[in-house]
Parts: C-alpha cells; sequence; structure tokens
C-alpha cells in the first residue's frame, strides 16, 4: 500500500512538473532560433559601418551566445533550478579557473582590443615582436604571419598588443634606401647626377616625392652616397623596383666609367731579425 502512494505521488509530481519541462525546452529551442536571427541581423547592421571581416564575426559570435546564455538560463528558472545559486557558483569557479588560466585569457583581451583598435589588416606587411611577415590571420588568442621565406609564425596576442607594431603596407608610398660607395677620384656632383637620372628612369619609382641623393659619409676607402626614393607598393612590388633601381646604378657605373671600389686594406710588413 505504501510503495503504491509512492508511485502515485511521483505520478503527480511528473504530471505537475512536465508542462515547465515541455515549456523550458521550448524556451531553449526557441532561444537557439532567435540567436542565429539575433546575429546575422547584427552583422547586417553592423556591416554598414564596419568593414573589418574579424570584428564582424565578432560581434555576431558574441550577440549568438549572448541569446543563447540568456535562452538557457530562462529556460531552466522554468524548471524551478535554482539559476542564482548556480550563477553564483559559475562566478566563484570562474575566478579559480581565471587565476589558472590567465595567460589565456590575456591573450583573449588582447585579441579583442586588436580587433578593437586594427592596427594591420589581412594581407599587410608588418614587424613585430622580432618577426616580420605578411597577416595570414587574425583570431582571439593568436596572429599568424608568413615570412618572406614561408614559414608561419603564430604570435600571441599578448606579445602582438604589447610591443610595437610596424606596419610597412599601410601607407600607398614607402621610402627606399641605397647605400653607393664612390671613388675618392670621382666627380662626386657628375656622379651623383648621372645616379639620380638613373634612379628615375626605373619604372615604379614614384616622381612625387622626388628621388635624391647625398652624400653621407667618408667611407674606408670610398665617399658614400644615399640614394633615397619612395615605391608606390600598391602598384609595384617594393623589392623588385628596389632591385631594378641597385642593378641600374652598376650599369650605369660600367656605361661612364664610374668607379665603385672595393673596400681597401693596407697591410705593413716588417721584417724581423733573428
Amino acid at each position: 500500500m505504501q510503495l503504491t502512494e509512492v508511485f502515485q505521488d511521483w505520478i503527480v509530481s511528473l504530471v505537475q512538473f512536465l508542462p515547465k519541462l515541455i515549456a523550458g525546452v521550448i524556451i531553449f529551442v526557441l532561444s537557439l532560433f532567435l540567436a542565429n536571427l539575433a546575429a546575422k541581423w547584427i552583422k547586417k547592421v553592423a556591416k554598414k559601418k564596419i568593414d573589418s571581416v574579424e570584428i564582424l564575426q565578432l560581434i555576431s559570435t558574441v550577440t549568438r551566445w549572448t541569446v543563447i546564455i540568456l535562452g538557457t538560463i530562462f529556460a531552466l528558472s522554468q524548471v524551478d533550478f535554482d539559476v542564482t545559486g548556480f550563477v553564483a557558483g559559475l562566478g566563484v569557479a570562474g575566478l579559480t579557473v581565471g587565476f589558472a588560466l590567465q595567460d589565456i585569457a590575456k591573450n583573449f583581451v588582447s585579441g579583442l582590443l586588436l580587433l578593437i583598435r586594427q592596427p594591420f589588416q589581412l594581407g599587410e606587411f608588418i614587424e613585430v615582436a622580432d618577426f616580420s611577415g605578411t597577416v595570414k590571420e587574425i583570431n582571439i588568442r593568436d596572429t599568424v604571419i608568413e615570412t618572406l621565406d614561408g614559414e608561419l609564425v603564430i604570435i600571441p596576442n599578448t606579445q602582438v598588443f604589447e610591443n610595437p607594431i610596424i606596419n610597412n603596407t599601410s601607407s600607398p608610398l614607402r621610402r627606399a634606401t641605397v647605400s653607393i660607395g664612390l671613388g675618392y677620384d670621382e666627380n662626386t656632383d657628375k656622379a651623383m647626377e648621372i645616379f639620380l637620372e638613373t634612379i628615375k628612369s626605373i619604372p615604379g619609382v614614384a616622381v612625387d616625392p622626388k628621388p635624391s641623393i647625398l652624400a653621407d659619409t667618408l667611407g674606408d676607402s670610398a665617399l658614400m652616397l644615399t640614394a633615397r626614393f619612395w615605391i608606390n607598393q600598391k602598384k609595384d612590388s617594393y623589392i623588385e623596383v628596389q632591385s631594378e633601381v641597385v642593378k641600374a646604378i652598376k650599369v650605369a657605373s660600367e656605361t661612364h666609367g664610374i668607379n665603385l671600389p672595393y673596400p681597401v686594406q693596407t697591410v705593413l710588413l716588417k721584417q724581423v731579425s733573428e
């Protein structure tokens, strides 16, 4: 008789709990549907003002999970779940896990700040944390760049955020510098004029700002000249144009008989009698 009463009480409790369970499931499923709609809508609205794909994806992801978490909490409250105690427990657990995973948390925060600040974009050539290369990926935890040697370097976002960043391609124009050693017996003004005209004739060298050549230092075996010129990186390859300038200077020196001397060392020999 007692077993029958327990079973009847269980049936009554189940019947009373079933509507709450159904309501909780419906709310949870509905939150999943609304999360996708909200993510797409916020991404569409933000796209009019934000050009960065990474920022748009971040906003979309945060919106989706915010709706899902709120929906889950509301669904749990329908089945008499102690949401307040659960959230408080998550807070304590979060502090404990936070101390254990503080490096990951720092990289995560740095990644968010980088995505918001946007000091560089995908495809740009940067120098950061003793590495240089083309940006391939910008993630929440790390930034991936490809070096000129074809190596992929994964840099934690903390190092990217805390170190100086040199963005070599953010500006269309980039200045190149070439050092030229001119023999001391040469006519300096004439040689500089020839080299300057040679540089101007190379395709890819910008007209404005104008190229220039200046005497730099008195070297051990030559007068050192410094040639400076600008290259439009959006139209031409920086490395290839610089290479063509160096080759053209050599050809011009041979054509006009201008001496580009090798380093010279004088060795004094002294005979010592036994």
